[in-house]
């Protein structure tokens, strides 16, 4: 008698669901689900105390509206997880994995796509730059990003530094009226690191100087190529990046797939116990 109540006691108690997988599972989603909360956060405080007109005329979208749109993704994937992890619910965890391995393949495809067709790839990028030359007085953000990228790269403009005469107020033509016309901004300037204090103005009417005369004050290559030839020379940590960006996906999809396969167990534990319940010795 009391080996058959144990067995019904063991019975009871025995899972298949193991808990490790389960609260690790709802971990992981935990800490990208407060993520998605700061993204949104960040996205809307964006959104209301600036207005983009120059960013979305460069980028053609706009990055609050972007963190905004992957914050709100991000949390409805990351709550099916949750929520799916603690109740046990098949549904909500299937819906986690297919939108997690949708987003994996889509960004699997998009470097492929940018790899295959980097030439393409290359022309959007000289495309951005260049509208983004022609609105850098209208965006301060703006205007900072191009300044320290010229900056950081040792370059000026998009193909040469005659580039910046695609700008209103730093063109050459005989009727522009500025006081920066036929210059550059000062972020394409040959800084010494012993200045204390930035010349801004050293940029000045240097459009119609010569190449090389130019290159004797100024960065006189462009951005375009210094950007390619820093992701060529850098592929390897580029790699490490988006293998830091994958294996947390793919740990999600093995860890849902796991809890999936044990619970649709568990059922069947349960449904073959409800078969025989009223004779443990069948």
């Amino acid at each position: 008698m009391g080996k058959r109540a144990a067995l019904a006691t063991y019975d009871k108690e025995f899972s298949f669901v193991s808990p490790v997988v389960k609260y690790l599972l709802f971990l992981f989603n935990l800490i990208f689900w407060m993520i998605s909360l700061v993204l949104m956060s960040i996205g809307i405080y964006a959104r209301m105390m600036k207005h983009a007109e120059a960013a979305m005329a460069c980028l053609a979208v706009d990055p609050a509206i972007l963190l905004l749109i992957v914050g709100v993704l991000m949390f409805f994937i990351t709550f099916c997880g949750c929520v799916g992890s603690l109740r046990e619910n098949i549904c909500l965890l299937q819906t986690f994995c297919i939108f997690l391995t949708m987003i994996f393949l889509l960004q699997l495809a998009a470097g492929v796509l940018g790899f295959v067709f980097s030439d393409k790839a290359r022309n959007k990028v000289s495309e951005m730059i260049n509208n983004a030359i022609v609105h850098y007085r209208d965006d301060i953000d703006l205007q900072n990003l191009l300044d320290f990228g010229q900056k950081e790269f040792s370059c000026c403009g998009g193909v040469t530094y005659t580039d910046w005469s695609q700008n209103m107020y730093f063109n050459c033509t005989t009727d522009n009226r500025s006081r920066e016309r036929c210059s550059v901004p000062f972020s394409c300037c040959l800084l010494s690191k012993d200045e204390a204090v930035i010349n801004t103005m050293c940029g000045q009417g240097m459009q119609e100087l010569p190449f090389l005369q130019a290159g004797a004050f100024i960065h006189t290559n462009g951005c375009i190529d210094k950007l390619v030839n820093w992701i060529h020379s850098n592929l390897f940590m580029l790699g490490g990046i988006a293998l830091g960006l994958a294996i947390p996906q793919l740990v999600g999809i093995l860890l849902s797939q796991i809890l999936i396969n044990q619970i649709k167990d568990q059922i069947e534990l349960q449904k073959y116990n409800l078969q025989h319940r009223t004779d443990p010795w069948q």
